[in-house]
């Protein structure tokens, strides 16, 4: 049987990207053995320049990239595909960009898959985000997005396969911010105060890119919203209640965070918990109540959230199969290289499906 090429277009050459190329190159042999599949990079791009190459990037491509690459729009990488009639294309959404998320349709209707870290397609207004899966079911192409919730842990895959299953799910619930799961977990466990475990995480580089969408709330909101619109809810982000960590009150008038303010609040929160429970920062869709919130809450240490260590994430599906016991799934502190592996489980899950359509033509 012949190898299956695929090509992928890769948006965002950053930490996660950079490092998805480089396991692509390194494995590529075992992928040709194990998969039959043949990967190729014939164009990657970071905010505001691409490199094309016909025949795929090599271990150079840093190089290549760095001296060949020229400012781009996405119709140009459309043409470009066309021009070389690549088939088998999935696009890889490796950025947080909004711009390019208003991009995909149009990659959907010139014949890409896309796979995406990118969690910001998924928390677009209900009608846009229908539009999308109308597109995708028209032109036959996948969009599969499982690291926009965690770093490939199959999440979602085992929440859609609850709920296509005919399973009653009662409620979701979670730490879905690793950032912060550091943050509450340093500081139920020290005596340091609130505002000293969260200058640690920003010198840890924890923080460095996600500080407010973290403290605010929004990042959990947005993961929630993913996670309840994959059960067939119509929610918007403006229908979750938000309870940001940092307020009005703990800000100085020109937007500095007030140490003193910070400091005395979560230090309330915690001394004024009951006995052997640790402060937790959640997300929770209660589908009974049909109520959404992301939320400060304090947690027994002998439940699976108060048992959380480092930086792990964990999400909890409860269902009417298995009453009060939650479906746990718990994962370690996301690196580069874990969702990038996260990227290629998807990426591959996409060449089967493309593999299983041409053996129907065949």
């Amino acid at each position: 049987m012949s190898k299956l090429k695929i090509n992928i277009i890769l948006f965002g050459i950053g930490n996660i990207g950079s490092t998805l190329i480089n396991q692509i190159i390194e494995s590529q042999e075992f992928f040709l053995q194990s998969k039959n599949v043949d990967f190729h990079f014939p164009i990657i791009t970071n905010s505001t320049v691409a490199f094309f190459e016909k025949e795929g990037v090599g271990y150079a491509w840093e190089t290549n990239f760095r001296e060949l690459a020229v400012p781009f729009r996405v119709q140009d990488i459309v043409e470009f595909a066309k021009e070389n009639e690549f088939e088998n294309l999935i696009a890889v959404d490796a950025t947080a960009s909004d711009e390019l998320i208003g991009h995909y349709n149009t990659l959907i209707e010139n014949g890409f898959n896309i796979v995406a870290v990118n969690k910001k397609a998924n928390t677009l207004p209900i009608d846009l985000y229908k539009q999308l899966r109308e597109n995708l079911k028209k032109y036959d192409k996948e969009f599969l997005y499982e690291t926009s919730v965690d770093t490939g842990f199959p999440v979602l895959q085992t929440l859609r396969d609850l709920y296509f299953s005919g399973e009653k799910i009662t409620k979701i619930r979670g730490v879905f911010s690793d950032n912060l799961s550091y943050v509450f977990n340093r500081f139920s466990a020290e005596e340091n105060t609130f505002s000293s475990v969260l200058k640690d995480a920003s010198l840890l580089g924890l923080m460095r890119s996600t500080f407010k969408e973290d403290l605010s709330g929004n990042d959990t909101a947005r993961k929630l919203l993913i996670l309840t619109r994959e059960i067939g809810k119509e929610f918007e982000l403006s229908d979750i209640k938000i309870n940001p960590l940092i307020g009005e009150e703990h800000l100085e008038k020109n937007g500095i965070l007030n140490k003193d303010a910070i400091d005395r609040s979560f230090k309330i929160a915690k001394i004024t918990q009951k006995d052997n429970h640790v402060l937790r920062y959640i997300g929770e869709f209660d589908v009974e109540k049909n109520t959404l919130e992301v939320k400060l809450v304090s947690e027994p240490v002998t439940s699976a959230i108060g048992q959380l260590k480092g930086s792990d994430s964990i999400f909890e599906i409860y269902t009417q199969s298995y009453a009060s016991t939650p479906i746990v799934l718990q994962s370690a502190s996301p690196c580069k290289q874990a969702i990038s592996r996260g990227l290629i489980t998807d990426i591959l899950k996409v060449a089967e499906k493309i593999k299983n359509k041409e053996a129907v033509w065949l």
